[in-house]
């Protein structure tokens, strides 16, 4: 027999070519559905924010008169209203960089501590996370209030029953200082278990052969976890912040509901909140969509070195 009856058939070069230029279609149209819902309950609330933030949007147009087009002054007032748009901005970013550290350190010992106790303990701290992450944001913010309650709550009767009638009818949502205090709490207490099951995950694919080696070299506990465990997991860690950033910085339940237990809303305003109460309590949709818009922007450029890195891993 031939040796050229056994070799393959070699296909001609243009059909090489148009094999390669060939679009993968099936893949897209899996997708279609997926992208036609997304298009709809996503796409066009943002196309809706960004025309209305142009025009001069106020409850006289709900009723349905026309809405007159302002073209950027919308933005001009928003963004040269200092002591409105930028203080709230600002407070929102500290709040946000102190709940995410606070966040991050807290879920990382918790996964540590899960790395080092028996099974029995572990089991019990994840029913205790689980619980705390399962709660609802509204439920978890009216218990958090009730403790805190100026006549009510445990806090102002243990107080005064320890130390006098000093603490008797304190207000303690009155005070941004100690409102914020309350509000990281919340906040924190619902965060850390998602981010200690995630860390607690990627802690347990470290090799253990790496871990033991280093510590018959000598290594600390400390060097250890900053030049073994935090590598291994540094993808994830960068994931968490991310999340979180976006999270906290979008915070909206906890605030509002604590606001109106008793907080000032001018001293306690976050960028949720003040959207809403632009929008929603004043009738200044326009505005409240201009400030929407540059939220949007904002959440965009935070989330965009996290895309890029992926993209990057991806192509790899």
């Amino acid at each position: 027999m031939s040796s050229q009856l056994l070799d393959p058939p070699v296909a001609a070069p243009h059909q090489e070519i148009r094999q390669k230029n060939r679009t993968p279609y099936l893949p897209w149209l899996m997708l279609s559905a997926t992208m036609i819902l997304l298009g709809v309950l996503t796409g066009y609330p943002v196309l809706r924010l960004v025309v209305m933030s142009f025009q001069e949007y106020e409850r006289a147009q709900l009723m349905g008169m026309p809405a007159e087009w302002v073209g950027l002054d919308n933005y001009m007032t928003i963004l040269t209203d200092v002591d409105g748009f930028w203080t709230v901005l600002l407070r929102s970013f500290v709040l946000m960089v102190v709940l995410v550290v606070i966040t991050m350190v807290l879920g990382m010992l918790v996964a540590l501590l899960m790395m080092r106790v028996g099974k029995a303990l572990r089991l019990l701290v994840s029913v205790g996370l689980l619980l705390a992450w399962a709660m609802p944001s509204l439920a978890a913010t009216t218990v958090w209030g009730w403790i805190f309650d100026t006549q009510y709550g445990v806090v102002n009767n243990v107080l005064t029953a320890i130390t006098g009638d000093r603490w008797f009818g304190y207000s303690w949502l009155l005070n941004p200082l100690s409102f914020f205090t309350i509000l990281t709490c919340i906040v924190v207490w619902g965060a850390v278990p998602f981010v200690a099951f995630t860390l607690y995950a990627g802690l347990t694919q470290v090799p253990e052969e790496v871990m033991e080696a280093a510590q018959l070299d000598g290594a600390s506990a400390f060097q250890r976890f900053r030049l073994i465990q935090v590598p291994y997991v540094r993808s994830i860690i960068t994931v968490l912040v991310v999340l979180s950033m976006i999270w906290d910085l979008k915070l909206f339940t906890q605030v509002f509901v604590l606001q109106d237990i008793g907080g000032d809303r001018e001293l306690t305003n976050t960028i949720g909140v003040y959207i809403y109460q632009m929008g929603m309590a004043q009738g200044h949709y326009g505005l409240a969509s201009a400030i929407g818009v540059v939220f949007v922007v904002v959440m965009l450029a935070i989330a965009y070195p996290y895309v890029r890195r992926t993209l990057r891993e991806d192509e790899q």
